[in-house]
C-alpha cells in the first residue's frame, strides 16, 4: 500500500477517534451503534486498512459525519481530472454548412 494511503487512513482515524471523544461516545456504545466489535472499532480509528469501506461509512454515520463522505470523490474537488478535462476542450469551434435536404 502507497505511504500517503497509509498515512492519509491513518489521520482518517485518528479524526474518527477525535471526534467519538468530542462527542463523549465510549468504545462499548460506539460500536454498538455501529453494529461492529470494539476491536474493529479499534482498527478503524487506527486507519487500519483492511476494514471495510462500509464499516469506515458506518462509523462516519453514527457521528453524523456522511454528508463529508458524499463528497470524497466529488468532480468539483478533482483539480487533476478538471485539469486534464480542460485541456481536451477544443480550441474552437467551428460550424458546419447546412446539409442539402434529401427528397
Amino acid at each position: 500500500m502507497p505511504i500517503p494511503v497509509r498515512k492519509a487512513l491513518r489521520k482518517l482515524g485518528q479524526d474518527i477517534r477525535d471526534a467519538r471523544l468530542r462527542r463523549r461516545i465510549p468504545t462499548a456504545i460506539m460500536s454498538q451503534r455501529a453494529l461492529v466489535t470494539r476491536t474493529t472499532l479499534h482498527k478503524v480509528e487506527n486507519g487500519d486498512p483492511t476494514v471495510a469501506m462500509g464499516t469506515y461509512s458506518t462509523v462516519l454515520f453514527v457521528l453524523g459525519m456522511t454528508e463529508r463522505l458524499a463528497e470524497l470523490a466529488d468532480a468539483r474537488f478533482d483539480r487533476l481530472g478538471l485539469a486534464l478535462e480542460e485541456e481536451q476542450l477544443p480550441k474552437r469551434i467551428r460550424s458546419s454548412p447546412p446539409r442539402p435536404k434529401r427528397a
